[in-house]
């Protein structure tokens, strides 16, 4: 008997805290599509090399982990004290192994240490100086603090202090609260996986944990439904356990990709001001991506090869 072979597919986001496009120059905005661009093209590569999705989507969020342009390792946002503090998960459909790091001060791929956890199988999330070590114990990179600073998030954070100073910190800029990036894929024997990377948001307070580290909220996958990567206020997200949320609906109400990611980001979350966005693909192949915010980087590549990414409203087809 033939085996069946799955199509492949896979989608990133970039995180929905996206600067107005006048705010950023032509160049600027071209080299964050390039970063976007080479992280499709290191997770399909994967893909069609008949890798895992697990791996594709670890490869993807390496390359954005790596990049100034997004808000996960290298470029990651400042907390309170000036300090960062790093979130990530990864998550396998196929078994619903999981791993997961948080409030890391050192780890330069908080993505890699996250998925050391899930193929070691025993714990699934560790924090602070907990995951620290144990990266470091496991041979993965560490680095010093001040590796991760870039001069764009030492600016939104001095700009966030302003707006804590002035009262006006509910209305600040999306692109001055937060960001984040994730991946999700489908490979050829029909696995779902899901991985999720970020600094938080600019100024949070010490010791504050989002959604991205959290299976279920921020980060999810289950074989046969979805996989699901989100990006924007965390605590709201948590609340709501939206990744988990988004794969029950599709599971056991028979809604669509579209309309279970949809649901709250673009209902109930848009009314009440809350930013938020993410990318999600299913048990097909189908790929979606809203946001309700200004823009979000977001980018995927279809099971017949097209390939496009973006910032705001236009998409711009690449080649890979």
């Amino acid at each position: 008997m033939a085996k069946t072979v799955s199509p492949i597919a896979l989608a990133l986001h970039g995180g929905c805290g996206v600067m107005a496009e006048h705010e950023m120059t032509e160049d600027e905005w071209r080299a964050a599509r390039e970063a976007l661009k080479q992280a499709l093209a290191a997770g399909r590569q994967v893909l069609l090399g008949q890798g895992s999705s697990l791996d594709a989507v670890q490869a993807a969020v390496v390359v954005m982990e790596d990049s100034p342009w997004f808000n996960a390792g290298y470029g990651a946002a400042l907390n309170a004290d000036a300090g960062h503090e790093l979130d990530a998960a990864i998550m396998y459909g196929a078994t619903l192994a999981a791993g997961a790091v948080c409030g890391a001060r050192h780890i330069r791929n908080p993505i890699l240490a996250a998925r050391h956890l899930l193929d070691a199988g025993d714990s699934v999330l560790l924090a602070g100086d907990g995951a620290d070590n144990y990266a470091l114990a496991n041979g993965l990179a560490c680095v010093d603090a001040d590796y991760f600073t870039t001069p764009r998030r030492v600016e939104a954070l001095a700009a966030m202090r302003r707006h804590q100073t002035a009262g006006t910190y509910k209305a600040a800029k999306e692109a001055e609260k937060h960001g984040t990036v994730g991946a999700v894929a489908l490979d050829g024997q029909g696995h779902l996986a899901a991985a999720t990377s970020t600094g938080g948001y600019n100024n949070k307070p010490v010791g504050r944990i989002g959604d991205s580290p959290l299976i279920g909220a921020g980060t999810y996958a289950r074989d046969g439904v979805c996989a699901v990567s989100g990006t924007g206020q965390g605590e709201y997200f948590i609340r709501n356990v939206l990744a988990h949320d988004i794969a029950s609906r599709i599971r056991y109400v028979g809604e669509s990709i579209e309309q279970a990611t949809a649901f709250h980001i673009m209902g109930d979350f848009k009314q009440l001001g809350v930013g938020a966005g993410a990318v999600a693909i299913d048990a097909k192949g189908n790929i979606t991506a809203p946001f309700n915010t200004l823009g979000m980087f977001r980018g995927w590549v279809l099971p017949d090869g097209r390939a496009y990414v973006g910032s705001h409203a236009e998409l711009y087809p690449v080649a890979l």
